[in-house]
């Protein structure tokens, strides 16, 4: 291989497509070749060439971030089902050893087409129309390497609040990398946002929908990856496009075009934008707080 798999995931990878595949090759199934891909930060993860065909592999130590895979291949089993958005084909999620894994069918990255942008958010605000009968999901998953706790709540607002900010607020203050001041900003803010946030029916979403995670697949169509699902606002995925860049306006017209967006909604993209945010500064520190503060102002002054 030409990066070497820990064993235990080599065992358990084969041991899921040997159930997948029972034919195999000649009843075994031999894996080939892997070759790393780039960008990943938090899995090691790449193609794998087998003898009964090409996936994408990805694992870590199963103690350090516990039942990753599994809820990331319930999510994208859920936005697969919508038949919206192009979703690899979660082909399993298990345990070996002290490494836990995911095997997913394996996209070929393509050129984009003209109408790339236009059909992506048109097929976004078809998969946004699937709708569950509250907010959250009945299982926690991870946004990036941190947990992401998604219990269900029949307020947007209130899990919003409960469910998004405050448990990065509480986690970026415990670390310190977030004052007093800011906690009793964030608590003004609360008050004021069921005047700020529309209600709408629950909506599936993504949750981590920046330019990273869609890529061009198969003759160049949209494709989503590496999702942090549960059903929110679905102004919160939008608003997350405009956050790092990458995505072109046309994506954001054709959506509007499909699902007509509330009036005010560049200021709620900010406001739902805190909670990425607040996820970086966790993530990579104090240099994201000058953005808080930016959108804090916004609404507090």
């Amino acid at each position: 291989m030409t990066v070497n798999i820990p064993s235990d995931v080599q065992r358990g990878a084969t041991a899921a497509l040997q159930q997948a595949y029972p034919g195999g090759y000649a009843g075994n199934v031999v894996l080939k070749d892997f070759i790393l891909a780039g960008g990943g930060c938090i899995n090691p993860g790449g193609k794998l060439s087998t003898s009964v065909g090409t996936f994408f592999l990805k694992w870590n130590d199963a103690h350090t971030l516990p039942g990753m895979f599994a809820a990331e291949a319930k999510g994208l089993r859920l936005l697969r089902d919508t038949r919206t958005l192009y979703i690899p084909d979660v082909m399993a999620a298990g345990e070996s050893g002290s490494y836990q894994f995911l095997l997913l069918e394996y996209l070929e990255p393509a050129h984009r087409p003209k109408d790339y942008w236009e059909r992506a958010g048109q097929e976004l605000a078809q998969l946004h129309a699937t709708t569950g009968p509250s907010f959250g999901l009945d299982l926690a998953n991870y946004i990036g390497s941190l947990p992401q706790a998604n219990t269900l709540h029949d307020s947007w607002i209130e899990f919003f609040i409960r469910q998004r900010l405050q448990p990065q607020l509480t986690r970026a203050r415990q670390a310190s990398l977030a004052d007093t001041t800011l906690v009793k900003q964030f608590e003004t803010l609360y008050t004021r946002l069921p005047d700020l946030l529309p209600e709408e029916k629950p909506s599936l979403l993504h949750g981590d929908l920046w330019s990273g995670n869609i890529m061009a697949a198969q003759q160049g169509i949209p494709c989503l990856i590496d999702p942090a699902v549960y059903f929110g606002h679905r102004e919160v995925d939008l608003a997350m496009t405009t956050l790092f860049g990458g995505f072109e306006p046309a994506f954001l017209e054709a959506y509007h075009e499909a699902w007509l967006l509330l009036p005010g909604y560049p200021d709620r993209f900010n406001l739902y934008n805190l909670y990425p945010l607040l996820v970086h500064v966790n993530l990579f520190g104090k240099s994201y707080l000058s953005q808080v503060n930016s959108v804090l102002r916004q609404f507090l002054s």
